[in-house]
């Protein structure tokens, strides 16, 4: 089962930025697609695999804030 879940990312400066995080979800198992601008990453995740907390943990692993999960 897949579901979408939207982080708010505090910290991003640039389109490289967004590209880190999105390089970094991508290597989790369970991300269907991963979709980071400015401020906001979307993921569709497969909760077979990973848990948002496991998403959480990936984006601050980049050393970028989160502020929130909310999910959608």
């Amino acid at each position: 089962m897949s579901t979408t879940h939207t982080f708010r990312v505090e910290g991003m400066h640039c389109g490289s930025c967004a590209l880190l995080i999105d390089d970094a979800l991508d290597d989790l198992p369970g991300v269907r697609h991963t979709w980071t601008t400015k401020g906001c990453t979307v993921v569709a995740l497969d909760l077979h695999h990973h848990s948002p907390t496991d998403v959480v943990d990936t984006i601050d692993s980049t050393r970028l804030s989160r502020l929130s999960n909310d999910v959608t």
